[in-house]
């Protein structure tokens, strides 16, 4: 039965996941340590995709002090030959006593892996933190159940609720702190939007700036179902200068159309319209707010003001995953759908 010490070894786990940040996917991040007496004896996690999973970095730094131990590890042993062998073999080989799983692996031919364990003698425990261990891979764990994108939208605003003032000023509202994090963000997601009035307007580059460069970079992605920037061209995706014109009005239909693309984790930036038209269709899964300390005043663009009455009702008491500042801003992490 799992205990606080456990959860703490768990935690430590779920930390060394995230250093995996923007280069396992469309692997998920993944961490693992071997205890021993209480003592860790051997940690590590998903470096890179195609490179060795978690439970196998973490073996080998522990070496012979992995028999008789337990192994962490924040998602179910693989069971199947892919880039690298079975996760569950190199376990059952190390002579582990007990490993400790946050979640269960969805997949039809990777799971499975804590069932064979458990044939083969290991004490083995499922479900330790495993709501912080599905929402670190949300986009992993999505793309098993629906065929769009994981969601997450991301504005910055106002204390009075707006994106740009009166004379819809370019200029930034958030602070250096915050526009960090926002790259740190990008760095972890398969793509990243905005509306075409925002891209005609705006010219963001929508690319990744900062420490962590994405194995992948996110594909650049700009919602035009009006043809404003892509007259003449037909397809529903027409890739241009590096850019992924949307041209579909049904942005349920936009988002499957990405999903074929290969895209399972979408953040979109704005602008009002857009936003507030993936809030009404329901398809916006993590709603972040970063907030400045700024009053923008009258004839300020509201962030939700295109939005419908109804959804705006629906949505009043939204549950709060994550409140954090970055200098004097507010970062608040809003979770509209369950992982």
């Amino acid at each position: 039965m799992a205990d606080a010490r456990d959860e703490q070894f768990m935690r430590r786990a779920l930390a060394l996941a995230e250093r995996g940040w923007g280069q396992t996917a469309p692997n998920p991040l993944v961490g693992a340590i071997v205890v021993r007496d209480g003592e860790i004896v051997g940690e590590g996690w998903h470096e890179r995709y195609g490179e060795a999973h978690a439970e196998i970095n973490a073996l080998a730094r522990a070496g012979s002090a992995a028999r008789g131990a337990t192994l962490y590890v924040t998602l179910e042993p693989c069971n199947h030959t892919g880039k690298t062998p079975p996760c569950s073999d190199a376990v059952i080989a190390a002579g582990l006593a007990r490993v400790v799983i946050a979640a269960r692996d969805p997949g039809a031919d990777s799971g499975g892996g804590a069932e064979k364990l458990r044939a083969a003698g290991i004490d083995v425990e499922t479900g330790l933190l495993e709501q912080e261990a599905r929402e670190l891979n949300a986009p992993f764990f999505h793309s098993f159940v629906s065929d769009r994108p994981w969601v997450t939208l991301k504005l910055a605003l106002s204390i009075d609720g707006a994106i740009a003032d009166s004379k819809r000023t370019r200029a930034w509202l958030t602070n250096e702190e915050s526009r960090a994090e926002v790259h740190r963000i990008r760095a972890n997601v398969d793509a990243i939007a905005v509306g075409a009035t925002t891209y005609a307007t705006d010219h963001p580059s929508l690319t990744v700036r900062g420490p962590i460069q994405p194995r992948v970079a996110p594909v650049r992605v700009v919602f035009d179902p009006d043809a404003r920037l892509s007259a003449g061209r037909t397809s529903v995706l027409e890739e241009t200068d590096a850019v992924t014109f949307v041209r579909v009005a049904d942005l349920a239909a936009s988002l499957r159309a990405l999903r074929t693309r290969g895209i399972r984790s979408l953040l979109v930036e704005g602008g009002a319209s857009l936003a507030s038209a993936l809030l009404d269709a329901e398809l916006v899964d993590r709603l972040v707010i970063f907030q400045a300390p700024i009053v923008l005043g009258g004839g300020a663009l509201a962030a939700f003001s295109s939005t419908s009455p109804r959804r705006a009702e629906s949505v009043r008491r939204i549950p709060i995953l994550r409140r954090q500042a970055f200098g004097d801003d507010l970062m608040t992490i809003y979770a509209l759908h369950a992982v």
